[in-house]
């Protein structure tokens, strides 16, 4: 007897599934199923899984395929139900193709191919349908946003646009989705939602076109490059009852989420200055580093620096100055960006060929909190005080690259019908649009 093994979460039970569950029975003689806990799910980088593991056992149960189901619960099982279940083929989707080759010291290893464009379920359930999604762009940041969208529940990532047919070519063979290069219209058109990772300059026209086919929109920053673009993509957004977001990862990652709660305690008292900087020795042949008009370390970054000075201090600064050095065609290597507010004043350092120590500073009339490089992966950080030895430190999960966070607000909030995220504003983003537009236009 051919003993075969499978693994999933089973979430939202759609025909993906059932069809992996098929082709995996007809490996051998005996399936057994292994469905994982919620908190594993968590623990292991999973997020938004919306059905209950009963809920989930009993779809894996009524496709017949199971002669066993058990519950994965803790890292290292599957080796262990390997030798308990003397298993000889362990088997999963080919979207984690590679990941679990070490097993092949104990068993077979197969990967299955994935099921492409989902297009019907055998027990979704209607409040929470699948989103199908697409990607513009086949970039870096696109390259590592397929991966981390494994770990959300809820989405399916299903094609990517390119108007370089070799280059979306390459990148829809490499992930198991559909390319499309020539008819952007085409390529929205069995989607709900995308996410927009192409060129700085071109974010606004993808956004646009995009929520006036009423689909929704997680775009990466800078989103737009003006104040008036930001303002028209929230108003098309709004008549077409879409979802618009930007897409800071870190604004929706919980160790920021965390740093901001501290800060706004009053454990330092009252908030006077902020200071966050973000550089990188960046390739000479990058995009960021070769392009004139929409290269450069603001750019690139300030997005990021200005995302905690936002949060801290609002978005009604009385005056902003920018202080840049700059090569001989004008990209800023480094820049200085000082704000002025009300009741304080704050800095973004940003850079692409000037390294700086990363790190972000909140300063308050009682004390400070230091979140170290890479503070926009936040992990950790330290509330410190007059007193040196008085310290509180503070750590936070922070999983993969990061991405699955801002993707899992993007698809809750989805599924809840909302659309506005509190995590990143639209009164944040309309104000670094506006930052940004002051840039460019001192950069001419």
């Amino acid at each position: 007897m051919t003993r075969v093994i499978t693994y999933g979460s089973f979430d939202l039970f759609h025909e993906g599934h059932y069809k992996l569950l098929e082709r995996a029975k007809k490996l051998g003689d005996y399936l057994i199923v292994g469905v994982t806990t919620e908190q594993y799910d968590e623990s292991r980088g999973k997020l938004n899984v919306v059905d209950s593991i009963i809920d989930r056992i009993e779809n894996v149960k009524k496709t017949g395929f199971a002669d066993k189901i058990i519950v994965e619960d803790h890292v290292g099982q599957k080796v262990e139900d390997i030798h308990k279940y003397s298993v000889d083929i362990f088997t999963i989707g080919s979207d984690w193709t590679g990941e679990f080759d070490y097993l092949k010291d104990f068993c077979k290893v197969i990967y299955l191919e994935r099921t492409k464009e989902i297009s019907s379920t055998l027990i979704r359930k209607q409040k929470y349908p699948i989103i199908k999604l697409g990607i513009v762009g086949t970039g870096r940041i696109a390259s590592r946003f397929i991966p981390e969208a494994k770990f959300v529940s809820g989405i399916e990532t299903v094609s990517a646009y390119n108007p370089h047919r070799e280059s979306v070519e390459r990148f829809g063979k490499r992930f198991g989705i559909r390319a499309e290069s020539e008819n952007f219209e085409n390529f929205l058109e069995p989607l709900d939602a995308v996410y927009i990772a192409s060129l700085h300059q071109t974010h606004f026209e993808y956004a646009k076109a995009a929520l006036n086919r009423g689909k929704h929109v997680l775009c990466e920053k800078p989103m737009a490059l003006s104040r008036v673009q930001a303002l028209e993509l929230y108003t098309i957004a709004k008549a077409n009852d879409c979802l618009l977001m930007e897409a800071i990862k870190t604004a929706y990652c919980p160790g920021f989420n965390q740093l901001l709660g501290v800060a706004r305690s009053g454990i330092i008292g009252n908030i006077v200055d902020v200071e966050a900087c973000f550089t990188r020795i960046a390739d000479t042949e990058t995009r960021e580093s070769k392009d004139p008009n929409y290269g450069g370390g603001f750019l690139e970054f300030g997005n990021h620096t200005m995302l905690p000075i936002f949060k801290l201090l609002g978005t009604q600064y009385k005056s902003v100055s920018f202080d840049s050095i700059k090569d001989v065609r004008g990209i800023d290597l480094y820049t200085k960006a000082s704000f002025t507010f009300d009741r304080g004043m704050a800095l973004s350092k940003t850079g692409i060929a000037v390294k700086s120590e990363g790190q972000l500073i909140i300063a308050g009339t009682k004390g400070y909190i230091l979140a170290e490089s890479p503070w926009w992966l936040t992990k950790s950080f330290e509330v410190r005080f007059e007193n040196a030895y008085k310290k509180e430190q503070y750590t936070a999960k922070f999983l993969g690259d990061g991405l699955r966070y801002e993707l899992s607000e993007f698809v809750s909030l989805i599924h809840n019908g909302e659309r506005k995220s509190y995590k990143f504003t639209e009164e944040e983003s309309i104000a670094m649009a506006g930052v940004m537009e002051k840039f460019m236009e001192m950069r001419k």
